[in-house]
Order: C-alpha cells, then sequence, then structure tokens
C-alpha cells in the first residue's frame, strides 16, 4: 500500500465526519463495544440499548442483573468513556 492509500474505512470515517455525522458514529461504536466491555452473560440479557444526549440507556430482562449493574455503573461509565477515547456518556439508565 503506497503513502496516498488509506484504507476504506478511514476514508468512509472521514467522509462521514466531514458531513457532521461524526458524533452518531461514535455513538453507534459505542453501542457496539456495550458485550466487549460487559461479557456475552450481560449481553444476553441486555433487550434494548441506545444512546441520547450523554445518557446510554439500557434495558435488561433480569432485575437482579439490573441492581447488580447498578452498583457498578461509575466504572461501567469510565471504561465507555476509555473505549471512545473521550468523554462521551455521562450517565446510565438501567431500565
Amino acid at each position: 500500500m503506497s503513502n496516498d492509500e488509506k484504507p476504506l474505512k478511514q476514508l468512509i470515517d472521514k467522509m462521514l465526519r466531514s458531513y457532521g455525522l461524526g458524533d452518531k458514529l461514535d455513538e453507534m461504536s459505542l453501542v457496539k463495544s456495550w458485550e466487549e466491555l460487559v461479557g456475552k452473560m450481560i449481553a444476553n440479557h441486555t433487550k434494548d440499548i441506545y444512546f441520547n444526549k450523554g445518557v446510554l440507556y439500557v434495558q435488561l430482562d433480569s432485575s437482579t442483573l439490573r441492581q447488580e449493574l447498578s452498583y457498578v455503573k461509575s466504572d461501567l461509565i469510565q471504561k465507555l468513556n476509555d473505549k471512545a477515547g473521550k468523554v462521551m456518556v455521562k450517565d446510565i439508565h438501567l431500565k
């Protein structure tokens, strides 16, 4: 690959950001990283997850798991922001 060639992912990312869609791209990436950060077991109990205005909304099918995650919410916020490389998540609402 020459110096002028860039991977397709980088070119698409640059194009989307130039159209002002960078934040949405970051939000989608954040939601996709949920399973990686919490593990497969918790991800399997996650029924819905979306991001809106600095808040990650997570719907779980287990009240016990929801309670357990509430104890480590600040750690999850830190891990998500570390993964994003910037402060994106200000709070997590577990439902």
